[in-house]
C-alpha cells in the first residue's frame, strides 16, 4: 500500500530549513526521522501544502516565501518595555531571546533589539518573519492516522 499523503495521514519524513543565505535553521536528515499527521498544526499550512500527493520514498525541495512561511515582521510586534520590568541582574544585549507572558497567560518569545537606559525594545516577530525558506523533504512513511 503506497498511500498518498492527504489530509489526515500520519507522515514520518526527515527534513531541513535553510535560508536563501545558505544557513541551516534545522535538520533531522541523519536522525530518526520525525511523524506528524497532515493538518495538526505542527506545520505551517504553507509547508503541508507542499507535501501533498507525495508518497513513501519521494524527496522534495521547495522554496517558501515568507507570507506562506513565518509571515512578514510586523512594526506592532516591536515594543519598548521597562527596563525594570527585567531583572535587574541579568544583562541585557541585543540578539538575546526572552520569554514573556501574553494576556492570554501563555507565553510568547521576544528578541531584545535595543536596550536603553530606561526602555528595552522587544522585537516578538518570529526570528524567520520575512525569510524565505528552502525546505527540503525526505518522505519515510505515509499511513492512515490513527483517529482517537
Amino acid at each position: 500500500m503506497n498511500l498518498e499523503i492527504e489530509s489526515s495521514t500520519r507522515v514520518t519524513l526527515n527534513f531541513s530549513l535553510t535560508l536563501e543565505t545558505g544557513e541551516e535553521v534545522d535538520s533531522n536528515f541523519g536522525a530518526d526521522p520525525v511523524s506528524f499527521v497532515m493538518g495538526d498544526g505542527s506545520l505551517l499550512p504553507g509547508f503541508e501544502r507542499r507535501l501533498l500527493g507525495m508518497r513513501a520514498g519521494d524527496e522534495a525541495e521547495f522554496r517558501i516565501p515568507p507570507e506562506e512561511g513565518f509571515g512578514e515582521p510586523h512594526d506592532d510586534n516591536v515594543q519598548s518595555i521597562p527596563r525594570g520590568d527585567f531583572d535587574s541582574d541579568t544583562p541585557l544585549e541585543p540578539g538575546m531571546l526572552f520569554t514573556f507572558a501574553d494576556a492570554a497567560g501563555g507565553e510568547v518569545p521576544g528578541m531584545i533589539a535595543d536596550v536603553g537606559d530606561t526602555t528595552v525594545t522587544v522585537d516578538f516577530n518570529h526570528p524567520l518573519s520575512g525569510r524565505t525558506i528552502h525546505f527540503k523533504v525526505r518522505i519515510a512513511r505515509v499511513e492512515p492516522a490513527e483517529l482517537h
